[in-house]
């Protein structure tokens, strides 16, 4: 699943993706905003992403569907 968050006063987003449900990631981005520390999820790299509360703009929390891959339906042939 991807990540944006949207950092105040920085022109580019933060992208990244997640092995992580999207209810836990909205879960985890709103109980970090509650009790006022930072926002620290883990990306599909095993890598920490750290947001302080202060600096979040937003945050899109992409969907849990996945998207086939792949070229089996262009058609035509390789002959």
């Amino acid at each position: 699943m991807d990540i944006e968050f949207g950092i105040k006063n920085v022109a580019r987003t933060v992208n990244f993706s997640t092995n992580a449900k999207a209810d836990e990631v909205a879960a985890h981005i709103t109980q970090a905003l509650n009790e006022g520390g930072p926002i620290d999820l883990v990306d599909d790299k095993g890598r920490h992403i750290i947001v302080p509360k202060e600096s979040l703009g937003y945050a899109v929390v992409g969907s849990d569907t996945t998207h086939p891959v792949g070229f089996g339906a262009l058609g035509g042939s390789a002959d």
